[in-house]
């Protein structure tokens, strides 16, 4: 089979908004370390990870080989209404990580269900549904998670259970908060929740929900400590705060192992996802037994937290900590945005180099201006592909490139990378100086 005859078959049987990355999408049928190869036999580094989600990287035999030993059991599934040994025990250490009191963990299938019972939790507990979300945000694909997702490219409805109130986001070349310095932008931030509180909501709301860094939105973040000036105000009524820890948790900024530590607070609830199953369907949400026990329901979940992925999460965190991948992220995420500051620093068409640990992001502008330049950035895409590299894409524009390199990037493979990177950064826009 060639690449254009799975291709032309995707397109037959699977709907349109489903995009494939590339001029020429590829198939990847193999994968070791932080490399896949593609169908054609061209290989690739991979800055990606399957959308951060292959955080250890492909074909780890730890955890290969704790998921044949499930397989071998001849069970794969049982269902929550069974005792599941695998699922007790990786719930018993994400409690113990988590940072919140008395924790109890819900497993779900993605991260798009972890946040969707989040909303389901809160909501109950403060018999509300009135929600505080933040503009260019991104927490799922559901009714409901679609209804606090603040970037019009992912809301493909209009249509919510939830009444929802937006906060100003970290934005910080193009929103209304980005002329201020970092103190000055808390200060502000806080000042509008409180207005947003007083003029938009009738009081009592359940939640806030925010990533410490805005994953789809293009690894914005805002300045350390925001969420605690939030949580201050939240605190004087009773609403809860939910950290959306989907792309930031299990280290990957390097400096903390969740992205809420960065504040100097702990949240009332954490959803999970991506990582902790290095691919298998893993995903879930943390919170304080008084909260998570609200639901007044008979409730589970039929596939998450089943035998199989929580057999490959026990195995994904034990080598995530017996390696402290968390300073692996640190080291060599130094190397990448040291690297593509001093690259970027003479391009014009470069605004921004951000991120924090293996969590990076450059930002295409068109030159002399702040105008997005999503075209520039498509042609990073191709070229940084033709270079043996993968990379995403993202922004509220669409002009963002996003690296998540696997945490187990070694030092090596972070140089290898940044060159193809940068490369093909100056190759785009020396070609689009030139057409000028």
């Amino acid at each position: 089979m060639t690449d254009d005859d799975l291709l032309a078959r995707h397109r037959a049987v699977l709907p349109s908004w489903m995009p494939l990355y590339y001029d020429e999408p590829i198939e990847i049928v193999t994968g070791s370390g932080r490399r896949v190869t593609d169908a054609a036999g061209r290989s690739y580094l991979d800055f990606f990870g399957g959308v951060l989600t292959n955080m250890l990287g492909y074909d780890i035999a730890e955890v290969r080989e704790a998921v044949e030993r499930q397989l071998a059991t001849g069970v794969v599934h049982t269902s929550t209404l069974y005792l599941i040994r695998q699922q007790v025990e990786l719930a018993e250490k994400i409690a113990q990580r988590s940072g919140i009191p008395d924790a109890r963990v819900f497993f779900t299938n993605s991260g798009t269900e972890a946040n969707e019972a989040a909303l389901l939790v809160a909501t109950n507990y403060r018999r509300s549904h009135q929600i505080l979300a933040v503009r260019n945000s991104y927490h799922g694909r559901s009714y409901a998670t679609m209804g606090v997702t603040g970037n019009r490219t992912w809301s493909a409805s209009s249509l919510s259970p939830l009444q929802v109130a937006w906060l100003h986001s970290a934005e910080r070349l193009r929103g209304l908060l980005s002329r201020l310095g970092a103190d000055e932008q808390v200060d502000a931030a806080v000042e509008d929740l409180r207005e947003v509180l007083a003029t938009q909501t009738a009081g009592d709301v359940a939640c806030l929900i925010a990533e410490p860094i805005q994953g789809v939105g293009g690894f914005v973040h805002p300045p350390d400590g925001l969420f605690a000036g939030w949580k201050k105000v939240l605190d004087e009524t009773g609403i809860l705060l939910i950290s959306d820890e989907v792309q930031t948790g299990w280290g990957r900024t390097g400096e903390h192992f969740w992205g809420y530590q960065a504040h100097g607070i702990t949240p009332d609830l954490l959803t999970f996802a991506k990582g902790i199953g290095n691919g298998f369907a893993l995903a879930g949400v943390v919170g304080r037994a008084e909260v998570l026990n609200a639901v007044p329901a008979v409730s589970f979940s039929t596939f998450g937290g089943n035998p199989v992925s929580t057999a490959a999460g026990n195995a994904v965190l034990d080598y995530l900590l017996d390696h402290d991948l968390q300073a692996n992220a640190a080291r060599t995420g130094a190397i990448l945005i040291d690297g593509l500051r001093a690259a970027a620093a003479g391009l014009d068409g470069v605004a921004e180099v951000r991120g924090k640990g293996l969590m990076l992001a450059v930002e295409f502008v068109r030159p002399g201006t702040r105008e997005p330049d999503p075209q520039a950035t498509a042609r990073v895409l191709e070229a940084c592909r033709a270079g043996g590299l993968l990379v995403g894409k993202g922004g509220l524009y669409g002009n963002v490139i996003r690296m998540g390199p696997p945490l187990t990037l070694t030092e090596e493979e972070a140089r290898e990378g940044l060159a193809i990177l940068v490369d093909a950064i100056r190759q785009v826009l020396a070609g689009e100086g030139g057409a000028a």
